[in-house]
């Protein structure tokens, strides 16, 4: 299924090429050929991997670990919290918008597109890559867990000085993956309406990351999309 054996940014493929070839990634392959014909699947193929290749390795500098590609049509395409230009922005983007906003004084955007960060070094990855139309969850524990820990687990081995942002219970619970003597760690819960009043909105992530990244004489990431 040429999908999975997708046109990956080299230096991602340099760490993660012995991933395709193990028995997990196989059944993945067989479970996506066989929801396609039942099912319609997001993000759309050649997106799955879209937040390897607008971010590559050698690029990171900030990891941002979401759960699920959104599930409804068109909103999915391969960054986590991230929607294409001209769709509606989500709960918990919005949340996150808001959040900047009070952070930095950038006011909210028309778009929900997020690649501009993507391309500064920003790694937006969620923890499963596909999901089936309307079912939240629908694709958790089919591989994809495997495959994206082994992304954080080479992130933590292979660089030094990341900052990871890790917003509520799934993603705090990577941390175990993280050698938190290389790197920084923020964690919060997360930006969805039922969490965010317990501590995502406010918690300045967004200028507390730069902060660290001036500490270590690094470019800043520009949080404005506009």
């Amino acid at each position: 299924m040429e999908q999975l054996n997708p046109v990956l940014e080299e230096s991602w493929k340099r760490v993660m090429k012995d991933e395709f070839s193990k028995p997990y990634m196989t059944e993945l392959k067989s479970f996506l050929v066989e929801e396609r014909k039942y099912h319609r699947v997001f993000p759309p193929g050649p997106m799955i991997f879209n937040a390897f290749n607008q971010t590559p390795f050698d690029q990171v500098k900030v990891v941002i670990l979401g759960q699920d590609p959104y599930h409804g049509y068109g909103e999915a395409h391969g960054l986590c919290f991230s929607v294409p230009d001209h769709v509606s922005k989500p709960p918990s983007l919005l949340n996150i918008f808001k959040e900047i906003e009070n952070d930095l004084g950038i006011p909210v955007p028309g778009t929900g597109n997020l690649t501009p960060w993507a391309k500064q070094g920003v790694l937006l990855l969620n923890a499963t890559l596909t999901v089936r139309e309307n079912q939240a969850g629908s694709h958790q524990n089919k591989g994809w867990e495997i495959f994206t820990d082994e992304a954080i687990k080479q992130l933590s081995s292979n660089k030094q000085g990341l900052i990871f942002v890790l917003w509520g219970k799934f993603a705090e619970a990577k941390v175990q993956m993280i050698d938190r003597s290389k790197h920084f760690v923020l964690t919060s819960p997360h930006p969805s309406p039922f969490s965010a009043s317990r501590g995502f909105l406010g918690c300045r992530h967004f200028s507390r990351t730069n902060e660290l990244l001036r500490q270590m004489d690094r470019p800043e990431i520009n949080w404005r999309l506009e």
